[in-house]
């Protein structure tokens, strides 16, 4: 098999990310090709959406969310995702299972004994009224049968795991601060959820594959995986794998693509692009090296937005006190130094936030 390097393995990622070139496409076939955008923040997916496509405006974004085209809902790795409406139906009861052992792994003593089912059953008899509820509300609502569990633990169970729900607009919208109101995702849709498949072949997992692939690949499937969440998907890589090309990595990793997905030249020149917290981009492997040295490698997990230059992260960024911070990771040469701060300038207009100082500082201060 060809062994693809870093670089290589870098480029591509970032030219199925729109991080290489801005695409000229909509909000919808932006998300819906990304596979979804980590949206526990809610203002950070137009951040990027801004980053990879052309001259997005924040409407855009806001319009697709109460046109109920796009969706926030716990999906993937049970965090809070941007995908669009089609992609929540169709994958939704393909995650039931992942987003219950998740709960209930997280919260193992706290519910013990309780019976999944019934908690289940009693939250959609609750919201068959169809009125947008609070978790505090929905949980306020059963509590006198499971007394136990603290709220917080019971809320999880029902919203994150046991019906699928939408965190309705304006939650979401550009600039807006509110809280989450949940409604089933049927109900807000007005559309039942695709039920699961009988097919031993996964069709759903199938379909997850090439679409992350499209957008990640190439990549083994330990990235499939941490990605997604899920278990189980052997039997969908399977019946496509004839479908798909494979290659190695330096580590000797087999790497599976889709024949056609683009590969460009690892000398192709990357420019820099500014990420929003918890980007797919970075979270959606298991071996993260080709965007990211190890020794930072915590910054995703821990919400640090990031600068990526030449195609790595290269630094982090914060906006405080009328100011856009940029810290570098490694020493940044002149030119990059340039290019930093010139697309920062083009953040400071997007963002809009009175912010009159762009500063650019070494890790150590």
């Amino acid at each position: 098999m060809t062994v693809l390097d870093p670089r290589a393995l870098n480029r591509a990622t970032l030219a199925r990310q729109y991080l290489l070139e801005r695409a000229d496409t909509s909000v919808h076939d932006a998300v819906a090709h990304l596979c979804g955008m980590q949206a526990q923040e809610p203002q950070e997916p137009f951040i990027g959406l801004w980053s990879r496509l052309q001259a997005f405006d924040p409407r855009d974004l806001d319009d697709a969310l109460t046109g109920r085209e796009v969706v926030r809902t716990h999906l993937m790795r049970r965090t809070v995702h941007l995908v669009t409406a089609d992609d929540a139906l169709t994958w939704r009861a393909r995650h039931d299972t992942m987003l219950r052992q998740r709960v209930m792994a997280t919260y193992r003593r706290e519910l013990a004994g309780i019976d999944v089912e019934e908690v289940a059953a009693a939250g959609r008899a609750v919201m068959a009224d169809e009125q947008p509820r609070t978790m505090a509300a929905l949980v306020q609502a059963v509590e006198d049968r499971w007394p136990t569990p603290p709220r917080r633990v019971l809320g999880e169970l029902l919203v994150a795991a046991l019906v699928p729900m939408v965190q309705l607009p304006p939650r979401g919208l550009w600039r807006t601060k509110a809280g989450v109101r949940n409604l089933p995702l049927a109900t807000w849709l007005g559309r039942d959820i695709d039920p699961p498949s009988p097919d031993e072949t996964d069709p759903t997992g199938q379909q997850l594959v090439r679409r992350y692939l499209a957008a990640h690949g190439p990549a083994a499937t330990a990235d499939l995986r941490s990605w997604c969440g899920l278990a189980g998907l052997t039997a969908a890589v399977k019946a496509i794998r004839e479908e798909l090309v494979a290659f190695r990595d330096e580590r000797g990793r087999v790497l599976l693509d889709l024949p056609d997905a683009p590969r460009p030249h690892p000398d192709t020149p990357a420019p820099v692009r500014f990420l929003p917290a918890f980007d797919n981009v970075i979270l959606g492997y298991h071996d993260r090296s080709r965007l990211i040295d190890d020794a930072h490698r915590g910054l995703s997990v821990a919400g640090r937005r990031a600068v990526l230059v030449d195609g790595r992260v290269a630094a982090t960024w914060t906006v405080q006190d009328e100011e856009l911070h940029i810290t570098a990771l490694r020493p940044l040469s002149t030119p990059e130094r340039e290019a930093v701060h010139t697309e920062a300038r083009a953040l400071t207009a997007f963002l809009d936030e009175g912010i009159d100082r762009v500063r650019i500082t070494d890790d150590d201060g």
